[in-house]
């Protein structure tokens, strides 16, 4: 029988976040009361998502039962995308909830700091500058004082040899940071919230490619076995941290569990250097807390008597530990066991509790709509006595005894706050610079992600003794092929403005119409009007567009024609929108993958706007993807039609109808159709076609190192990250380079994040190189570009980061690739289409 409770509630919020609720089985539930005993901290430290090491990781927190996190540098947001389009910001979400997703398998914690990944960088000196060090420096003390590791340990040495500047940058960090940690006059503000502390030992986990030669024997080494089984987990830690690692799936790292002996090494950085475990002359037990020491024995009590066929027989004992740790004083300890005592208690009982709502988005000031259920699946006597919003001067008394296996659901209603923060990302609110986010709430430092938008909170009684619950709001649905699936709920605003394109390139003064889709997030009408800022010298047309939207979820779709101006310029077109006194000028986008949350991003609403002299040659190009880019996008803005040919329609008779074949990014890794249809395509370049591959890796590559080019072509690791790099054009006259736009170094100017990656380092002599470019005091490379001429047609190579570029709307970036795929074209009609109708 269930009961059905109604009530009224204002809700208030702060941002996104909110999971499936996972009942632990009672193995993990054992585990987890064994972790109470042991008080050691361990702050595994590295640059980017997927540079830590989930067997250390997993073995610290499931096998040593210390608490365990990772601080990572960065977000990974200059990194490549193997799963989608997503690049930079965008990407940098992603890879946050990939890391989220590993430590919810492997038991650890996450912390970032400010730092942007702006792309590979060479040397610590360079991320330093683009970073500003004093900023990331203080964000890594502040998560050291805040987290209070007894140890750190560093992926990377402190020097070139960890292979990439943020790498380098992060050990550096850790090292200047174990030495200020615990002066009190360093970044004063810190301490008074949350004092000094002293780390014990910083490690580097070494014995990778920069020290292959040292083992168990070597001198100066701890080892740390972390290939141990866990039979309450019944995995072994290296088949943990597989999956662990596995949800770094932008990153195409998808591993492989192993069984047996698995070494990890650590040598001294700073600090006491131990002989045999890192812990060691580190207190681990209740002993370094000061009246602490009442609790171990009740612990061991606990364990010993545990009942896995009936945990909330150890409900009562966990309610006399979590009093004896409320006795002691304040401190990290304290708080800690309390929540981790707190977390039992609900799981021995098969405690359920849910908040859901009856949509996943709502604006401030608007009526929200919840449903919960509250099921307490054991004997433990249980009552609900209150539900509140914490962030509310509200609660509601709602006793109820909660019987054994019959669920409790109620209803609430309420309006949200007028100024609740929206729910897009705290990093990405406001404007950042190449290398530091701007945060400006300085409390949300270190933290992986937004606060939920909505939290309830629920006060329960349990023996006589309270027990209270914080739920996130969430929505749910039923999917008939996955079935039950969530996401966060998430606070907008009352209108969304989505543009058609995020691009738009004019190549004449003639005009060109976007679509703006306005859609109301919002109970009542809304009347207003559209109107758009253009740079001088544009123009649109209508300049103005009235609207009416009559309920929540309705859409409707304006165009406009823009005009550009008479001279090359790069510029925006920003939208907005004015209710009441307040104008609004957000889109709506979100980001789904099924192995991270849905993500809800508010980014400015504008298009860039490229006004270039652009021409070129051809009209059809076929796009036979690869990882994911935007190239079909830029292609149509040069004025081509785009065929996005599946695997099964890259054949023969359909290359005949194109002028042109495209790559996508890293085709040849990604793509595992490559190697059956890379003869027709060679075929095709030798028969008068073109063909443009962009950059792959040399590693898993799905196609024959000598199968993918008409003559021998060899990838290396050769990149040039710096974007404003001289570059020297080696063959001004080249069909490539000479029409139908002159490419000159002009067009080299304003590129974002580098010039290219993956570039040829070994090719025939056939190819051409056409560009020379390089580091500062770095060699040239020449491989950026390679064309050759096969048979009647041409075959292009480039390492060059269209990927980046084109999106990006940087005209000397279009005016190059328009050249490429105009190779061996004469001017075609501007009414070809493609004859099967694609």
């Amino acid at each position: 029988m269930r009961i059905v409770v109604l009530a009224l509630l204002t809700l208030f919020s702060l941002s996104t976040t909110a999971q499936k609720p996972k009942q632990p089985d009672a193995s993990s539930i054992e585990l987890r009361m064994k972790k109470l005993n042991f008080l050691g901290t361990v702050l595994y430290l590295a640059a980017h998502p997927d540079d830590e090491n989930t067997r250390a990781i997993a073995y610290l927190a499931n096998e040593r039962l210390a608490t365990t996190g990772y601080l990572s540098m960065t977000r990974g947001d200059g990194g490549q995308n193997l799963i989608g389009p997503e690049i930079r910001d965008l990407l940098g979400l992603i890879r946050t909830q990939e890391l989220l997703a590993a430590r919810r398998i492997d038991g650890g914690y996450q912390f970032f700091t400010r730092a942007n990944d702006f792309g590979y960088s060479k040397n610590s000196d360079e991320a330093f500058r683009i970073w500003n060090k004093d900023e990331i420096l203080s964000d890594v003390v502040k998560v050291i004082r805040q987290f209070q590791p007894d140890v750190i340990l560093t992926r990377f040495p402190p020097d070139a040899r960890a292979g990439h500047g943020h790498h380098t940058a992060s050990a550096m960090l850790a090292l200047e940071a174990f030495d200020i940690t615990n002066d009190p006059k360093v970044y004063p503000d810190q301490v008074a919230k949350f004092g000094t502390w002293q780390v014990k030992s910083v490690y580097t986990n070494t014995g990778r490619w920069w020290n292959k030669d040292i083992n168990e024997n070597t001198p100066g080494i701890v080892t740390m076995d972390v290939g141990a089984y866990n039979p309450l987990l019944g995995q072994s830690y290296s088949e943990i941290a597989a999956i662990s690692r596995t949800q770094h799936k932008s990153q195409g790292f998808g591993s492989t569990g192993s069984r047996g002996d698995e070494l990890e090494f650590f040598e001294i950085q700073k600090g006491y250097h131990a002989k045999k475990d890192i812990f060691e002359e580190i207190n681990t037990t209740w002993s370094r807390v000061e009246g602490g020491s009442k609790v171990e024995p009740l612990v061991n009590k606990l364990v010993k008597e545990y009942k896995s066929e009936n945990p909330a027989a150890s409900v009562p004992m966990l309610l006399q530990i979590r009093k004896e740790i409320s006795a002691l004083k304040d401190g990290i300890w304290k708080t800690r066991k309390l929540n981790e005592v707190n977390q039992l208690i609900q799981d021995c009982m098969g405690l359920y509790v849910e908040a859901i709502a009856t949509d996943y988005y709502a604006a401030p000031g608007e009526s929200v709509k919840a449903r919960f259920e509250v099921t307490n699946r054991s004997s433990s006597p249980l009552r609900l006595l209150k539900v509140s919003a914490p962030q509310l001067k509200y609660d509601t008394t709602l006793t109820a005894t909660m019987a054994n296996n019959k669920p409790l659901d109620f209803k609430m209603s309420g309006v949200l706050s007028a100024g609740e923060p929206y729910s897009d990302p705290y990093w990405l609110k406001e404007e950042h610079s190449l290398g530091l986010f701007n945060v400006m709430d300085k409390s949300l430092i270190g933290k992986p992600e937004n606060d939920p938008a909505v939290s309830f909170a629920f006060q329960f009684e349990v023996g006589g003794e309270p027990l209270n619950i914080s739920v996130p709001l969430a929505y749910k649905w039923n999917d008939p092929v996955k079935g039950e699936l969530w996401r966060p709920f998430a606070i907008v605003p009352p209108v969304s403005i989505n543009l058609s394109e995020s691009v738009v390139v004019f190549s004449t003064e003639k005009g060109k119409p976007i679509s703006v889709v306005l859609k109301s997030n919002v109970d009542h009408a809304i009347k207003s009007e559209l109107s758009v800022e253009l740079p001088k010298g544009w123009r649109a047309e209508p300049a103005t567009q009235a609207f009416e939207l009559n309920k929540r979820g309705e859409e409707k779709t304006l165009s406009l024609t823009v005009y550009p101006s008479n001279e090359e310029s790069t510029s925006s077109l920003r939208a907005k929108v004015k209710i009441g006194d307040k104008y609004y000028n957000k889109a709506l986008t979100t980001i789904e993958y099924d192995h991270i949350p849905i993500q809800t991003l508010l980014p400015p609403a504008e298009v860039k706007l490229v006004r270039i002299n652009l021409k070129r040659e051809g009209a059809v190009v076929a796009y036979i993807q690869g990882a994911g880019d935007e190239i079909p996008a830029a292609l149509r803005n040069m004025g081509y039609e785009v065929w996005e040919m599946k695997n099964e329609e890259v054949t023969k008779e359909n290359l005949a109808k194109v002028d042109a074949v495209v790559l996508g990014v890293r085709a040849l890794n990604t793509n595992d159709r490559i190697p059956f249809f890379m003869p027709d395509l060679l075929q095709y370049v030798n028969g008068g076609g073109t063909m443009i591959v962009q950059y792959n890796t040399s590693f898993r590559m799905e196609v024959g190192k000598d199968e993918f080019a008409p003559y021998p072509i060899s990838v290396s690791r050769d990149r040039v990250t710096n974007e404003e790099s001289p570059v020297s054009i080696l063959k001004p006259d080249h069909p490539a380079l000479a029409r139908p736009n002159k490419i000159t170094n002009k067009d080299f100017e304003n590129w974002v994040q580098e010039r290219g990656l993956y570039f040829p380092n070994q090719w025939d002599p056939k190819y051409e190189a056409l560009l020379s470019m390089n580091d500062p005091d770095e060699e040239s490379l020449n491989g950026s570009l390679l064309v050759a001429q096969y048979g009647k047609g041409y075959y292009v190579y480039t390492g060059l980061s269209f990927f980046r570029e084109l999106p990006e709307g940087v005209p000397g970036a279009y005016k190059l690739f328009a050249n490429l795929v105009s190779l061996g074209k004469s001017k075609a009609p501007e009414n070809q289409k493609i004859k099967s109708g694609k």
